[in-house]
Formats: structure tokens, sequence, C-alpha cells
């Protein structure tokens, strides 16, 4: 069985470029954003009552053009907790680069109880310079885009050459990541932990430990603490990042990448599910490379297995209507993100021509969307298929019809596909 993830885009909606500059800065207009959180919530029970098997929503910050509104991902999972019974929920994911991985571990851990298990954590590098940069800059971190990709999703490298500058801050990016979510796994798995990296020392200072900690000298630590936190002179030598997790060890992991191969290698040794934004071709060549690594690991998977593949589909009773759709929902991001991120000026007559070689998107009749899918789906059988829509430029009401239509029509042909 395909398992259906729904990650909407924030999208603060306007009638035309004309309303959205009218509006500036429309992220941060009150009434728009009220109405969208409304309808959001009322997709994310829909999606609960069609058996999606999980929901998930982005972190990114600054987005005053309203096109991704979508600061704090692990407030909205946790509203999502109450209003369903049985989708999981998460994030695609947390900008760990970026992050405290502390607080994320903390956060992640009361959401897992929150739902009694029914969530998942992603983890992403940061590829959004005018954000990542700001919120990172105590780390080191600047944004990047894996240089890798340059070659394998060109769309991706943003009008850009690669320099020796953009490896040697990518290479500082993913160090600075994955030390993060080593961190996150440490204090989700350990009763105490300690670190000593090139971005944190845990406890600090990590050589003599916290000194002036009144319960350690008092006594209380070392009675009721973790075994181990406090040494012989009465120093903090670990810390306990409370609470555990409720599932056990932790959370399943999901990690973005656009077809960076030491991403699905990290993902592969670690046992986290690579998140593919890319064509198929970049897809089939990183699942190969996912399931060779897992191999080496000792795990044995099937191509597509502990997978996942992102589409935007656009359905309609014509190919036609569904065009029509792609232009009222997604050419205003496109054009002037999507494209514009890449160094291209893409005119509205040609929207459609390219959102169709961008790699991601799916456009045709119902007939259509199934045919092209399972023919994807036939050369990569992904396990999980996560659906973006680019709500609430898409209104709420034509996002639950998609997605009906999709679990209705589309998924059942899917899951023919897979048996692994």
């Amino acid at each position: 069985m395909v398992k259906v993830i729904l990650q909407l885009y924030p999208v603060i909606p306007a009638a035309s470029e004309e309303e959205r500059a009218a509006l500036r800065p429309i992220g941060r207009n009150r009434d728009l954003y009220q109405q969208t959180l409304s309808g959001w919530h009322e997709i994310i029970k829909a999606a609960d009552e069609m058996g999606l098997w999980g929901v998930a929503t982005i972190e990114h910050h600054f987005w005053s053009e309203g096109y991704e509104v979508g600061p704090n991902p692990g407030v909205l999972n946790a509203y999502w907790a109450a209003i369903t019974k049985n989708v999981r929920i998460g994030q695609l994911g947390y900008v760990m680069s970026a992050q405290d991985p502390i607080r994320v571990a903390e956060e992640t851990a009361i959401l897992d109880h929150l739902t009694r298990g029914r969530f998942f954590v992603g983890f992403a590098r940061g590829y959004q310079s005018r954000w990542t940069n700001v919120l990172g800059q105590h780390l080191g971190t600047r944004a990047t885009t894996s240089p890798a990709v340059a070659q394998l999703e060109p769309t991706r490298m943003f009008g850009k050459e690669v320099r020796d500058k953009d490896i040697k801050e990518d290479e500082v990016n993913r160090r600075i990541f994955e030390e993060q979510v080593e961190i996150v796994l440490k204090a989700w798995t350990q009763d105490s932990i300690e670190h000593s990296g090139p971005t944190w020392q845990i406890p600090y200072p990590y050589e003599t430990g916290v000194e002036d900690w009144p319960l350690a000298k008092f006594g209380t630590t070392g009675r009721f603490g973790a075994p181990g936190e406090v040494d012989e002179q009465g120093n903090v030598r670990r810390v306990s990042v409370v609470p555990a997790p409720y599932t056990r060890p932790h959370p399943q992991v999901f990690v973005a990448t656009s077809g960076s191969p030491d991403s699905v290698s990290y993902a592969a040794r670690r046992g986290f599910v690579p998140v593919y934004f890319t064509s198929l071709r970049t897809a089939l060549k990183m699942g190969e490379l996912y399931v060779q690594t897992a191999a080496e690991t000792g795990r044995q998977l099937a191509l597509g297995q502990h997978q996942a593949l992102v589409r935007i589909p656009h359905m309609g009773r014509t190919r036609e209507e569904a065009e029509q759709a792609v232009m009222r929902y997604d050419a205003d991001i496109f054009r002037n993100f999507y494209a514009a991120m890449a160094g291209h000026r893409v005119a509205w007559e040609d929207v459609v021509k390219a959102v169709t070689r961008y790699g991601l998107w799916v456009v045709g009749s119902i007939e259509e969307v199934r045919r092209q899918l399972v023919e994807q789906w036939r050369q990569f059988p992904a396990e999980y298929i996560t659906l973006i829509y680019h709500y609430a430029q898409m209104p709420a009401q034509a996002v639950i019809d998609a997605l009906d239509i999709f679990m209705r029509h589309i998924k059942p042909a899917l899951d023919d596909c897979v048996a692994y």
C-alpha cells in the first residue's frame, strides 16, 4: 500500500499579482492569515477522515510576499493532534542547520505524546538564504543547495554556477545539520547525554562540566536525577532531556532532499526515509543509491521501499480544466518564487509547459494523471507519496476535492505497483 502524506504550503491568497502588491506585505495580513488557518484545519480533518497516512507542513520564515508562511510547524502539529484521530502528524521539516537541537528534541517528544505515537519528524538542511543565514548565524550556517544537485537537478541551483565558496559552505551546513540531528537522536534515546563537537558542548563547558548547579552540591540531582549527571565533585557532567518520546526508540524520521547523494546516503545509514523533491530520473538514481547504502548497513530493501516521492497533481474532467487549475493555484508562486529562485522569468502563457518540465507536477484528466503516476510507480514504487498543494491560493474545498479524487481514483492503482 502506498502511504499518502499531504504537505500543504501555506500561501496567503491573492486574486492577482496586482492585489498581492496592493496588500504588501501580505504575509503579515492578519485577516487573511486567520482565514488561512481556519480552512487549513478543515483540510486536515478531511484528510483524517479520508484515511491518508500523514499530514505535514513546512518550516520557512520571513515570507513577506506570502508564499510560504510556515514559521512554526510544531505549533500547528499540536493543534492538529487535538482535532484528528487516526492520521499521522508531522512536518517536512525542521531546518536543523538553523535550529536548537535540544528544543527540537523536547518539542517533538511532547508532540509524540500528544498524538500517542501518531507523529513523524522531518529534517531539512536549509536552502533559503534570507532566513537560514539570519537564524543560523550563531551556528555559522549559510543556506546551500548541494553542489551535486547541479548535475542531477539543474533547476534547483537557483541560477548560479558552483564555486569553491559554495562547496565549502555546503560542507559547513551539512556538518552542522548532522551534528544537530545526532544531538536530537541522543536526547530521544538516552536517559542522559553528553556531547563535544564543533558546534555544541553539552554540558558547557565540556571540560569541567557545570560547576555551579546548586542541586548538585545539595545532592538532589545525584539522588533523583539520571545516573551520571553529576560527578563526585558535584559538577554536572551530563544532562537529561525530558520527556522521552512516546514512541520507542523515537518517531519515524524523514529527510528532505533535492537529489543530493550525500543526503541520501546519510538517510540510508541512519534508517531515515528520504523525501525526493526531484524528477523521476533523479529519484531512480537516488533510490538505487539508498538501497545499496542500506544493504551495506545490513538492511535489505527493495527499490522505493522506505522512500518518498513528492508530486504536485492537478486533475480535471479534461486536461484543459487541469491546466486552468495550474494557472489559478500555482502560476503566481511558480513565476515569482520557484522560477525566480532559479534565475528564470516565465511568461504567463508558458507556465503550464514550464511546470511539467520541472519534474514535480503531474497535470491532466484523472485518467491521464493516473496513467502518468502508474508509469512512474512501475519504475520507482515509492512506499510514500507526498502530495503538495499551494493552499490557500488553492481554496480549502478545492484541496479537499482533489484529495478525494486522488484517494478514490489514483491511490488504488499505485497500490497495485507496490509489492515489496
